[in-house]
């Protein structure tokens, strides 16, 4: 990767979800607000100052680059379109990182 973008694979449990009455809402369905998604960082460029390989981030999937590598689909994205970092290196008494 180059400068500060990440490349990151999307959870496989991002696709369809539960209502809180039970009701299973297919990964298809139109919402009328965006929604964010979770993903596991897979390469960083030297310039990512926040995020490391390994780390779960918060982001918008709509208009990202999608590529795929030995048949697996990756999302490129600027560090800057990173909302939230999710790391094991975060605990104890911080508060978290902030981006």
């Amino acid at each position: 990767m180059l400068h500060d973008r990440v490349m990151v694979e999307v959870d496989a449990d991002a696709g369809e979800r539960r209502s809180s009455g039970g009701i299973v809402i297919p990964a298809t369905a139109a919402m009328g607000a965006r929604r964010l998604a979770w993903a596991r960082v897979v390469a960083v460029g030297p310039h990512a100052r926040s995020v490391e390989s390994g780390d779960r981030v918060l982001f918008e999937p709509d208009d990202k680059s999608e590529v795929e590598v030995h048949g697996e689909v990756y999302i490129v994205m600027r560090e800057r379109d990173v909302h939230a970092v999710a790391a094991d290196r975060v605990g104890g008494d911080d508060t978290g990182l902030y981006l």
